[in-house]
């Protein structure tokens, strides 16, 4: 971390990889343990805190394997603590079964996911394919998690602690979805202090933290006899998710008044694509974009509005993957937009798309 002016009493700018804004932010949000293995491209993460929660006196541990890490989770999360881990792609998929677990027992907890090129081994190349394992729970199951798109270092030191509120607050797991490009990414950023989001979080009467003066607590995902709750559970937790789709839907809208067309991207491919627009709107044809900030929610509301505004504009989503947000886009726009008029631009396995080459699509479809 590299010091830079104080932009406040209270605020200072400094120089991180994302990688380590997400580390700083996560233990000004109150993050008591942190469970994680190395991969690439996050390993900047566990490095980072490893030294940075010593200094604080909190605990770090290197897991022998990403399943012992997220079981790990279960148990900080359990005895009510703020807890994270971080991985890669492959390492998430190995932490899927006890992410179902911590869902099923309605545990809070934040899983970072820096995403590379795939399936398989892949390569440690950026990617966006993992869209669909985050925003459709991943594992086994009936859940969701909540989760965030940065698309900045500033947004992922802002958006680890938002998780870390969102998840207390809703009682389910949070996850920051970023990409290989923003977790390697330097670039200044504000060091903020925590301000919660909420007024008041609801009390963790359920933890495991002994049971002197009251009524052991229980914390479980197994019921075998179907009058025993786990068809309430599914309702309750189905209500959860409804609130939370109510309530959190956060979007960024860029020159998306009367446009000719409207691309949707997030994270990096965000960043990338609007070099692209700046320089076809400095050229007469205007465009815009809408970027969600969350995956699931997904922001389909914001969007259909966008759309509403702008009848007869094409849409043309661009990620990096074959077309996994594209099914999000159509789904939200099916009664108003014709299929035709959503247009696709993206690959797999670690494309990483440059302003040049959204800008050579753009022009393309404005011409026909």
């Amino acid at each position: 971390m590299a010091a830079n002016n104080s932009t406040g009493s209270d605020t200072v700018k400094v120089l991180m990889k994302g990688n380590e804004a997400v580390g700083e932010a996560a233990i000004k949000a109150g993050c008591i343990c942190y469970f994680a293995y190395p991969i690439t491209p996050q390993t900047e993460t566990p490095e980072y805190l490893a030294k940075r929660m010593e200094e604080e006196n909190l605990i770090f541990l290197q897991a022998e394997s990403e399943l012992a890490a997220i079981n790990m989770v279960y148990g900080a999360s359990a005895a009510g603590v703020r807890v994270m881990t971080s991985s890669s792609s492959p390492g998430i998929s190995l932490k899927q079964e006890g992410l179902s677990y911590i869902a099923g027992a309605e545990l809070p907890c934040v899983i970072v996911n820096v995403v590379r090129g795939g399936p398989g081994l892949g390569n440690i190349e950026a990617s966006q394919a993992d869209y669909f394992q985050s925003t459709r729970g991943g594992g086994h199951g009936d859940y969701r998690c909540i989760t965030l798109a940065p698309n900045s270092v500033q947004e992922c030191y802002d958006m680890t602690m938002q998780a870390f509120d969102l998840s207390d607050y809703y009682r389910v797991p949070a996850i920051i979805q970023n990409d290989g490009i923003i977790g390697q990414l330097v670039e200044p950023f504000e060091i903020r202090p925590y301000k919660p989001m909420f007024e008041k979080f609801p009390p963790k009467d359920w933890a495991l933290t002994g049971c002197a003066g009251r009524k052991p607590n229980v914390v479980r995902t197994l019921y075998l006899n179907p009058p025993d709750g786990l068809e309430q559970l599914n309702r309750k937790l189905d209500k959860r998710y409804k609130k939370i789709h109510d309530e959190v839907r956060w979007s960024e809208e860029f020159n998306c008044d009367s446009a000719d067309l409207i691309i949707v991207a997030y994270g990096s491919t965000s960043r990338i694509a609007k070099s692209a627009i700046k320089r076809h709107n400095q050229n007469g044809k205007k465009v815009g974009m809408f970027r969600p900030k969350t995956l699931w929610p997904w922001p389909d509301v914001e969007l259909v509005k966008i759309a509403q505004k702008n009848k007869g504009s094409k849409i043309l989503v661009i990620e990096m993957s074959t077309g996994q947000m594209l099914e999000d886009v159509q789904l939200s726009l099916m009664d108003i937009v014709p299929k035709t008029d959503i247009l696709f631009y993206g690959m797999g396995g670690g494309w990483n798309p440059t302003p040049d080459l959204i800008y050579e699509k753009i022009s393309e479809i404005l011409k026909k």
